[in-house]
């Protein structure tokens, strides 16, 4: 076979799949039909695999949108990934032989090499660190989700509304093609694994905002819910998983994520600030005795749980969960419902801490009022220029994850900083001259850090916005009354 396009895709196929040579020819013939018989004679063997995809979605028709080649990349790339019963034989063969960090690397490493996970498209996100008096912060602007084509636009008036795959999450979109108005998931597969009697999958985030994003989802189509089983199934997941932390945004609009309306968890392997934030009081609740419990220090209002025994951890933490639920306190503006409708939840994130179990435990509430419409613990209208999107679990543990509108925006402050001709946006004039006005100088040379450190400092006050208990004297008084409503077993003491 003389060397072609399609030819040196099939030998890469070849390499990395569970395809044999005695497979070249149907693969080939395959390629052909998909590609309506386009191929390309020359040597691509110097081309990496995604510009070699990426010619030959070109060579089949360069004027296709981004969404159409799109879809066409997922249906190059599955060629490489194995169909969902055999990637599960391999996933778990590499388990039970390596252990856990095996068999994750494989299917994490299968996900980048199949383009699942759009590793180039994350390389286009800003990031930068922020020294914070609660500790590192990590600041990201997301530019890896592609704009949306004017023409796809246009076309998606001509297309019907389908209720299939009923969400993003379900099982139903494995291997689905997507269409103008669903993204491409021919490539996508799910690690099934059971939590008690339920069938649960593993999959990673095609746009990973950190080390390893993944998401673990319910079979089920259900709405999120924050319960007692809620803490059983993360620390089982722990049990599977043990090097991955694994959290749930809350159930509650506001406060909770973008899909509530399918029960999920994400995790992953990276170190936030709020995992090394130590705690500023500790105490010890009765009945709960082989449970290590404190207030931590963060912006956020969170109790932390640490222990050994599962049973226990479970058991409190349902505990706080009920009393929160119920709790309220006027001189604080939390109040537990409005009218009948209920305001508080709790943001669990569990993690492992050599062999002990830890859970922090953020405590949430999505009252609105006259003068805080968005939310009285959400941002407020003053930082809203930056971030006025909800604050998930992502952010709760301290990596903000700010809009593409940013880049270009931020230029332009950058632009008033500097002194230069400018169009500045009316919402973010007066944070630019306060920035102004406190820098000593500002030249060509420091003046990304400083905008950067007024970064931080805006989603900085973004968490403390969200935090129900403010770190304050009023505040952290009102605190240790709640926890004292759940019953400790010593006066709340200085962890140092």
């Amino acid at each position: 076979m003389q060397e072609t396009l399609l030819g040196e895709f099939v030998s890469r196929i070849i390499v990395a799949s569970d395809y044999t040579e005695m497979d070249r020819t149907y693969l080939y013939n395959r390629l052909l039909n998909l590609l309506a018989e386009k191929d390309l004679p020359g040597d691509f063997r110097q081309t990496d695999l995604l510009t070699l995809v990426a010619k030959i979605v070109e060579n089949y028709d360069e004027h296709l949108t981004k969404q159409q080649q799109s879809l066409l990349k997922a249906q190059l790339m599955d060629f490489l990934v194995p169909v969902p019963s055999r990637l599960n034989q391999k996933f778990w063969q590499r388990y039970q032989q390596q252990g856990s960090t095996a068999a994750l690397n494989y299917f994490y490493h299968l996900s980048q090499a199949s383009d699942y996970i759009k590793v180039n498209e994350i390389k286009k996100n800003k990031y930068f660190k922020f020294n914070s008096p609660y500790g590192s912060l990590e600041i990201t602007i997301n530019l890896s989700k592609p704009e949306k084509d004017p023409r796809d636009i246009a076309r998606l008036k001509t297309v019907k509304t389908s209720g299939y795959p009923p969400c993003q999450l379900c099982f139903s979109n494995e291997g689905y093609q997507g269409r103008l108005n669903y993204p491409a998931r021919t490539n996508h597969r799910l690690i099934r694994f059971k939590l008690f009697d339920e069938t649960w999958g593993l999959q990673y985030s095609p746009y990973a905002y950190f080390n390893e994003h993944c998401i673990f989802v319910d079979q089920q189509h259900q709405p999120m819910k924050i319960e007692r089983l809620t803490f059983a199934r993360l620390l089982k997941i722990l049990d599977l998983f043990p090097t991955y932390f694994v959290g749930s945004n809350a159930d509650l609009p506001i406060v909770g994520g973008s899909i509530l309306n399918h029960e999920h968890f994400q995790g992953g392997r990276h170190v936030f600030a709020m995992n090394q934030a130590k705690l500023q009081r500790k105490f010890d609740f009765k009945g709960f005795p082989a449970v290590q419990a404190g207030i931590l220090h963060w912006p956020m209002s969170v109790i932390r749980l640490t222990s050994q025994d599962q049973e226990q951890l479970i058991e409190l933490a349902a505990k706080v969960l009920d009393h929160w639920r119920q709790y309220s306190d006027p001189t604080v503006s939390v109040l537990a419902e409005t009218d009948g409708k209920p305001h508080h939840t709790i943001t669990p994130i569990a993690r492992k801490q050599g062999t002990a179990y830890q859970l922090d435990l953020v405590l949430r509430d999505n009252r609105q009022d006259q003068q805080y419409p968005a939310g009285i613990f959400h941002p407020h209208s003053d930082v809203q220029h930056i971030k006025k999107e909800n604050i998930g679990l992502i952010e709760v543990m301290g990596l903000a994850i700010l809009p593409p509108r940013l880049v270009p925006e931020l230029t332009e402050v950058k632009r008033f900083l500097l002194d230069w001709p400018n169009q500045i946006a009316d919402q973010h004039l007066p944070w630019a001259k306060q920035i102004k006005q406190r820098a000593a100088t500002i030249n060509q040379a420091n003046v990304t850090a400083i905008l950067q450190n007024a970064l931080g400092q805006v989603f900085t006050r973004v968490l403390e916005d969200a935090g129900v208990f403010k770190n304050d004297q009023l505040g952290q008084a009102a605190f240790d009354r709640f926890v004292t409503t759940i019953g400790i077993q010593s006066e709340v003491k200085n962890a140092n």
